[in-house]
C-alpha cells in the first residue's frame, strides 16, 4: 500500500495537478481505507484499531505538533534587507540557515530562511538550482546536531540519547556542508552569470546596505499560541504567511505514517536477522529507507535493530546499549538522505510548495531525485570512506 500511495504523491501532481491539489484529503483517506480493511480481515479489529492509535499517537502527533510549532514560530520571525541573489550571498544564506536548523529544527530553518531566499533572487531566471540545494542544507542536513533539529533524533531522545550526543555528528556536517557549499557557489556562479549577461539586474540601488531581522524573540517560543499573541501581524504578511504548506504536509504524511505500518513492523520483526550490524551498513539501509517511508519512523526501526544486537559499550538508551559509531551511522542516514525524495522530510514539501507558489519551477518528483544522485550521493559515498568504514 505505500509503495501505490507514494507513487501515487510522485506521479498525480504531474498528471492532475488542480485536481490532486482539491482532493489530497479524499485520496490519504481512500489509501488508509485500503490498507485498514484488509489489515482488520487478517489480524482483526482490535489489532488494526491498536495499530493505528498508537501510530497517530505516538509517532504522528508528536510529529506533527513540533512540525506545527516550529511553522507558526518561524511565520512569525522575518529576515529582510537590500541583499542580492548573487553566489556569494546565496552561499552564505545557506551556510547561515544550515546552522540554524539546529537550533530551531529543520522546519522552523526551512520556513524562516525559504522566503528572503526566493525574494532576493526574484529577479532571476536561473534558480531552481538553490531551492534545491536549499532543501539539501537547511531542511536537512543542518538539523543533525539537536533533537530540535530533526523529527527523528527527537524520536532518539524520547528513548534516552542524550540531549547534546548529536553535537558528535558536527564534523560530518562541517565536511558535507563544505562540500555542497563549494559546488552549489560554481553552479550559481555559472547561472548568474548567464542571467547578467541577459540584461537581467536586481532592483536594488545599494545592495548589501541594510540587513534585519523582526521577531526575533519568537526563536525562544516553540508555543504556536504564544508566537502569535506576542508577535505583531505585519510580520506575517511580511513573511505572505499562508496555511497551506503545513496543511498539505499534515494531510499527507498521516498517510503515510499509517500506510507504512505494515512495511515497519516487517523490518522490526527480521531487523535483528538481516546481517545489519556495521556502521556503513547501518548508513545506507537507514538513508535508503528514510529516503521514502519518512525519516523518524525509519530511524526508530533501526534505532530498535541495533539495540537488539547485544552489543555492549557505547549509549545506553531504553533499546539497549548501542555503540557511538552505529548511532552516529544511523543518525547521519535518517537526517541526511531525508534530502533524497520530497518525502523524505516534512519540510522539503513545504519549501517545494512555497517556491511553487512564487514562481520558482522546481523540478518534478523524479526530477528532484535525479538532482539528488547527481550531488547528494557522491558526497553519502565520502561519508561511507571517511566516517563509516
Amino acid at each position: 500500500t505505500i509503495c501505490f500511495f507514494l507513487l501515487c504523491i510522485a506521479v498525480m501532481p504531474l498528471l492532475r495537478a488542480e485536481w490532486w491539489e482539491a482532493h489530497q484529503p479524499l485520496v490519504v483517506f481512500m489509501w488508509i481505507i485500503l490498507l485498514v480493511v484488509p489489515f482488520a480481515i487478517v489480524y482483526g479489529a482490535g489489532d488494526t484499531f491498536e495499530t493505528v492509535l498508537e501510530c497517530i499517537v505516538n509517532d504522528y502527533l508528536t510529529f506533527i505538533v513540533l512540525l506545527f510549532g516550529l511553522f507558526c514560530v518561524s511565520g512569525n520571525i522575518t529576515v529582510g534587507g537590500d541583499f542580492a541573489g548573487s553566489p556569494r550571498v546565496n552561499a552564505c544564506l545557506l551556510a547561515l540557515g544550515t546552522l540554524l536548523s539546529s537550533c530551531i529544527g529543520t522546519t522552523g530553518a526551512s520556513m524562516l530562511m525559504v522566503r528572503p531566499v526566493i525574494k532576493m533572487n526574484s529577479w532571476r531566471k536561473r534558480k531552481r538550482h538553490i531551492m534545491v540545494f536549499f532543501i539539501f542544507l537547511i531542511s536537512n542536513m543542518g538539523g543533525c546536531l539537536t533533537p530540535i533539529g530533526d523529527p527523528p533524533l527527537l524520536m532518539g531522545f524520547m528513548r534516552g540519547v542524550p540531549f547534546f550526543w548529536s553535537m558528535h555528528l558536527l564534523p560530518i556536517l562541517i565536511f558535507n556542508l563544505v562540500i555542497l557549499l563549494f559546488v552549489f557557489y560554481h553552479l550559481d556562479k555559472k547561472a548568474y552569470r548567464k542571467d547578467i549577461a541577459e540584461g537581467r539586474k536586481p532592483d536594488i540601488s545599494r545592495p548589501g546596505t541594510e540587513f534585519y531581522i523582526e521577531g526575533l524573540h519568537n526563536i525562544i517560543l516553540l508555543a504556536a499560541f504564544l508566537s502569535f499573541k506576542t508577535t505583531d501581524s505585519s510580520i506575517r504578511t511580511k513573511n505572505h504567511f499562508t496555511w497551506g504548506a503545513i496543511k498539505e504536509v499534515a494531510v499527507l504524511f498521516i498517510g503515510i505514517f499509517i500506510t507504512m505500518q505494515p512495511a515497519l513492523m516487517l523490518l522490526k520483526s527480521v531487523g535483528p536477522n538481516l546481517g545489519i550490524s556495521e556502521p556503513y551498513q547501518m548508513f545506507w539501509a537507514t538513508g535508503a529507507l528514510s529516503s521514502f517511508l519518512d525519516n523518524t519512523p525509519t530511524y526508530l526501526v533501526f534505532l530498535t535493530t541495533a539495540g537488539t544486537l547485544g552489543l555492549t559499550g557505547g549509549i545506553t538508551t531504553a533499546l539497549g546499549q548501542i555503540p557511538v559509531n552505529l548511532l552516529e551511522a544511523i543518525s547521519c542516514g535518517a537526517v541526511f538522505m531525508g534530502a533524497n525524495t520530497y518525502i523524505g522530510n516534512a519540510p522539503n514539501f513545504m519549501v517545494k510548495a512555497i517556491s511553487d507558489e512564487n514562481g520558482v519551477n522546481m523540478p518534478s518528483f523524479f526530477g528532484y531525485i535525479l538532482w539528488s544522485l547527481a550531488f547528494l550521493v557522491p558526497v553519502f559515498i565520502l561519508d561511507m570512506l571517511v566516517f563509516f568504514l
